[in-house]
């Protein structure tokens, strides 16, 4: 009797592997996805800290606005916008990104990243 029996069971476990991945396979696809959008989430926010700093730097030296933007947005993420504001001889400059995740863009909103840096002027320059 437990001959039989064998077959049948593996006749009835055949299409559950099928079943469990086709469950599987979306999860971890998401997962995927929102592992490469965190990736791209911080790479931005590095990105827009080197900005902020290279800003805050040439504007604390005195350099022209044009180049401070120039110089400051070449390396950040596309789209981003910088401000720079001096008060009580600091120098503060703000980077700012509007970020989609990758392969997510139209099920997400794009996060936005930002960084602060402020540095003092340079003696002798006007505030």
């Amino acid at each position: 009797m437990a001959g039989p029996a064998a077959p049948r069971r593996a006749a009835l476990d055949e299409g559950m592997v099928t079943a469990e991945f086709a469950v599987a396979l979306p999860a971890f696809v998401v997962v995927v996805l929102l592992a490469f959008g965190g990736v791209a989430v911080m790479t931005a926010q590095l990105r827009c800290v080197d900005a902020a700093e290279a800003a805050a730097r040439l504007a604390a030296r005195g350099d022209p606005v044009a180049v401070v933007h120039a110089m400051a947005l070449r390396n950040a993420p596309g789209g981003s916008t910088l401000s720079v504001t001096t008060a009580d001889q600091l120098v503060t400059a703000t980077v700012q990104a509007k970020i989609s995740l990758p392969g997510l863009r139209t099920l997400l909103p794009g996060i936005t990243v930002r960084a602060h840096v402020t540095d003092p002027l340079e003696p002798g320059l006007p505030t």
